[in-house]
């Protein structure tokens, strides 16, 4: 059962209330927003919550035990707030809403109702509509190591013990020809080997997609250009001299973790694990079974 405010609570009790919603939004890069269903600009907490260009929340449904809670908030696009632009670049992605009740006479009576993050984003008519998953939607993101022979840890993280910042593992470059939406050809880049940057990330340093940072899946090498192909649909939204910082990528496999970091020392993954294909064998005739390692 939760407890409420004093103050909140009395305002509650009094039967006339003066209660507004006021929604605190704040992106993974850290920028924050507020908006409010009241006609007047609200300020508490550090944030000022606008009118303009604000959201309309729907009804939410509250369940019973570990299911996820959802609800949506619909909002228009406003160039000087929430722009599709950003959307679709993913700058909202997973962000942080907090729902308020909010007195608006007195800001200072208020009630936290709930905290969610923003899953699917869909856009129609000049309008936006966000569902927000609720804190229960933890549980379905797994937790611990998985026994594989890949490498579970992330490039540059503190497991892998990498640093990225090394002049070895990056390169700023522009971009030179958009070959089509996922390939591009750039510059900068004749001092690395071909595939240096595959499955590594190219953060955005100017154009539309500044602050973005895109994954890389191939780095190739055809007649002196140096070619990137994108996870995502990049050509899209750069233009020919849009500059970017490209980081290393690894494969997470053994072999690459010492062929080209000579890191095997903090290897996270099991590379002489069984694979599926062993697993699910059989012995044979000739099967030497002797406790030899079975990957060599």
């Amino acid at each position: 059962m939760r407890t409420l405010d004093p103050a909140f609570a009395a305002h509650l009790a009094g039967g006339a209330t003066t209660l507004v919603t006021c929604w605190r939004l704040t992106r993974r890069d850290g920028v924050v927003l507020g908006f409010t269903d009241h006609d007047l600009r609200l300020d508490f907490g550090g944030t000022p919550f606008v009118p303009s260009g604000g959201l309309e929340g729907s009804e939410a449904t509250a369940k019973l035990g570990p299911q996820v809670d959802t609800t949506e908030v619909v909002g228009i696009l406003s160039a000087d707030a929430i722009t599709e632009d950003d959307i679709l670049l993913g700058r909202y992605d997973e962000a942080v809403v907090e729902t308020f009740r909010v007195n608006w006479r007195d800001v200072e009576v208020r009630d936290l109702v709930s905290r969610a993050t923003i899953g699917e984003i869909t856009r129609e008519d000049g309008q936006f509509r966000a569902e927000l998953r609720s804190v229960q939607q933890d549980f379905n993101v797994p937790r611990g190591r998985l026994y594989q022979s890949l490498c579970d840890a992330t490039l540059g993280d503190a497991r892998c013990g990498i640093d990225l910042a090394d002049p070895r593992f990056r390169a700023t470059a522009g971009v030179t020809v958009i070959r089509d939406r996922y390939r591009l050809e750039v510059d900068s880049l004749p001092g690395f080997d071909e595939g240096w940057f595959g499955f590594g990330n190219a953060l955005w340093l100017s154009g539309r997609r500044q602050g973005v940072a895109d994954q890389i899946l191939r780095h190739s090498r055809l007649g002196g250009a140096d070619i990137l192909e994108f996870a995502a649909p990049v050509g899209d939204w750069v233009v020919v001299g849009d500059g970017f910082t490209a980081t290393a990528g690894c494969d997470r496999r053994f072999a690459t973790c010492g062929a080209r970091f000579a890191n095997t020392v903090n290897f996270r993954g099991f590379p002489h694990i069984p694979g599926n294909d062993f697993v699910l064998s059989y012995p044979k005739p000739g099967s030497v079974l002797n406790g030899q390692p079975l990957v060599q």
